[in-house]
């Protein structure tokens, strides 16, 4: 097929999911760097992918993807045209394999992590996949998108859920309810030598917090999913805060993620399940936020921060 230079590819990046349950040691071997996980951390995944009848984390990206490409030719009517797919970089498909399926349209490449607080040390795995696939291209011309963490349509996306889920509250709980806007936890010795990425999520969170309304008492940033590791993770945990919730006088928690865009097991195993547990174990009644997933604004916010990274 002949290349259409007038044409943009975009790949939509993300971290990827086991795809059966059989997958997973190849999985977790990826994820970590090429050493096999022992059979206890395998058994675990397994236990936490089938309680949540396995990660729609593909599929989701992919309707993200065709989502986004129907934006942005909407947008766009008489322009170059936009061909959007997904790419994953632990599990197929994997970013390499999905960028000739975007050389066959077009040689300019649009790269988007999908993680709006940017780090160049976490994310670049991503950029080094992507840019050794796209150098293999004929003539191909590669822009990755930076931070987002501020666009404003992503705010609104992750506000307009905040209102959503407060709205299934009855009135008497919906203007005190607590609402936790958190992130993945991270190894501090990471972070240590790169704070802005961490300063990225608490900023994400304070600008969500002033377009919903919430008082500084009402809200707060804490962490999730911390990692199968002996070192030592960010803190609060979300499991840290829910006892003192309680202690406090709340029998309602709302958790609203300001990092995750669709989801996963990190939503659907460690908040809907996990963190469920916890609030329940202390007389916490839980709720989240709907995830982005498609959301309208949430695609339209996407289509900016292409447009922003073409220029």
């Amino acid at each position: 097929m002949a290349t259409n230079t007038s044409q943009v590819g975009v790949i939509l990046m993300t971290y990827g999911s086991p795809a059966t349950l059989d997958d997973i040691p190849a999985y977790l071997k990826n994820i970590r760097g090429g050493r096999p996980a022992d059979e206890a951390l395998i058994a675990e995944f397994r236990r936490r992918y089938r309680l949540i009848g396995g990660s729609p984390l593909l599929r989701i990206t992919r309707e993200q993807a065709r989502a986004l490409q129907a934006e942005l030719n909407r947008q766009h009517p008489g322009g170059p045209g936009f061909h959007v797919v997904a790419g994953m970089r632990f599990a197929p498909p994997l970013i390499a394999d999905v960028v000739p399926e975007v050389g066959a349209f077009t040689h300019h490449v649009i790269g988007v992590i999908l993680s709006p607080q940017y780090s160049p040390i976490i994310m670049s795995g991503y950029v080094r996949t992507l840019e050794d696939a796209v150098a293999a291209l004929p003539g191909g011309e590669l822009k990755i998108a930076g931070d987002w963490h501020l666009e404003p349509l992503f705010l609104q996306a992750l506000a307009q859920r905040i209102q959503q889920a407060l709205g299934r509250f009855p009135p008497t709980l919906r203007e005190r309810v607590p609402v936790l806007l958190t992130a993945h936890s991270m190894p501090k010795r990471v972070i240590e030598k790169e704070p802005d990425y961490i300063n990225s999520l608490k900023e994400t969170a304070a600008a969500v917090a002033r377009l919903v309304g919430l008082p500084p008492e009402r809200w707060m940033f804490c962490y999730q999913s911390a990692g199968h590791t002996p070192e030592e993770w960010l803190k609060p945990d979300f499991a840290d805060v829910m006892p003192e919730l309680r202690l406090a006088g709340h029998t309602h928690v709302l958790i609203a993620p300001v990092q995750f865009l669709a989801d996963h097991l990190e939503i659907l195993y460690d908040i809907e399940i996990g963190a469920r547990e916890q609030a329940e174990a202390v007389g916490i009644q839980f709720a989240r936020t709907e995830s982005l997933n498609t959301s309208p604004l949430f695609i339209k916010a996407l289509a900016a921060v292409v447009q922003h990274t073409m220029g």
